[in-house]
């Protein structure tokens, strides 16, 4: 067993095969070539462990058949992601994309929200490091800021707030589904901030340049129903359960197809957004951190900690 930090651990058994995992190195090539390589390139393969979950448990993962769900588990500070929460998410997602008996994959949040996006306090220093957030070697970035990208399909199951870096997570996501309760938000810009995990690119490219400029520069937030119309989401269920279900039950049937041609439809569809999203993606880390150290992002903190409307000075 490896420990990845302190309140978690994921199981990990390590040895070398060929896979179809690697469809991700061949973007740049022509697809017949990808194709080729999904079946001939040697890669390294995990198992993925199960983190049942506990108390000090704050992502917990499931294996059900060829399907793993990942479960945010931070209820107390409404499923905020702390570093060590990211870290457990790099890491699972990267087991999980080289494990070779999951063909798809479930994240959702315990608790009655899915998330209300980063916790600033947990992660303030080590954005003040200007570090990497996550290690370069055997993870994959859940906000997809960087290759590589998960290569096996990942459907997202959201219920009540579902705010900032939460609604990023989501929006990374293949297939999204959403409780009719949900409470979307992208509202960055009245903390002294701006979305930095990927919003920017991707509510834009999904939802389109009004609909997402709407709520990103307003900070309003907005409905399941909303997010439906725009085409951020592709079905909305009553409940947060029947919202659950109805994501396992399209990662089960994402398991049942070929998954070479699973991950084959995957590689096309990114040989198509990748080149053209990678240097804006690029940028981001940069432009979140010169943010932190504005007067703008002090008084938005201080501005939220006195229960009182932030002045800002553009300082």
């Amino acid at each position: 067993m490896t420990s990845h930090g302190t309140l978690f651990a994921i199981p990990l058994i390590r040895r070398t095969l060929l896979s179809s995992a690697a469809l991700l190195t061949g973007l740049a090539v022509p697809l017949p070539f990808v194709q080729a390589a999904a079946v001939e390139s040697p890669v390294s393969e995990t198992h993925l462990g199960e983190v049942p979950l506990a108390r000090g448990t704050t992502l917990s993962i499931e294996r059900r058949g060829q399907v793993a769900l990942f479960g945010l588990n931070r209820p107390q500070i409404h499923n905020r992601i702390d570093p060590v929460t990211y870290r457990a998410l790099a890491t699972a997602y990267y087991d999980y994309d080289h494990d070779p008996s999951l063909r798809a994959a479930v994240l959702f949040g315990h608790g009655d929200h899915f998330s209300r996006g980063i916790d600033v306090d947990a992660f303030r220093s080590l954005v003040a490091t200007q570090q990497p957030w996550i290690p370069r070697q055997e993870t994959i970035d859940p906000l997809a800021k960087r290759q590589p990208f998960l290569s096996k399909p990942l459907v997202v199951a959201v219920h009540g707030d579902t705010w900032n870096m939460a609604h990023e997570l989501f929006l990374v996501a293949d297939i999204r589904v959403a409780a009719a309760n949900t409470n979307f938000g992208q509202d960055e810009n009245t903390h002294g901030r701006f979305p930095g995990g990927g919003s920017t690119i991707r509510f834009v490219r999904e939802a389109g340049w009004g609909d997402a400029m709407r709520y990103m520069l307003t900070g309003d937030h907005w409905t399941a129903a909303d997010a439906h119309r725009m085409g951020t989401v592709q079905e909305v269920l009553p409940t947060p359960d029947t919202a659950l279900e109805r994501a396992i039950e399209l990662a089960g049937k994402i398991a049942d197809c070929g998954p070479l041609g699973i991950k084959t439809t995957l590689a096309s569809a990114h040989l198509v957004v990748d080149p053209v999203e990678a240097a804006a993606l690029a940028q981001l880390d940069a432009q979140f951190g010169a943010l932190f150290h504005t007067r703008d992002f002090q008084e938005g903190r201080v501005a939220e900690a006195e229960g009182r409307r932030p002045v800002y000075q553009g300082k």
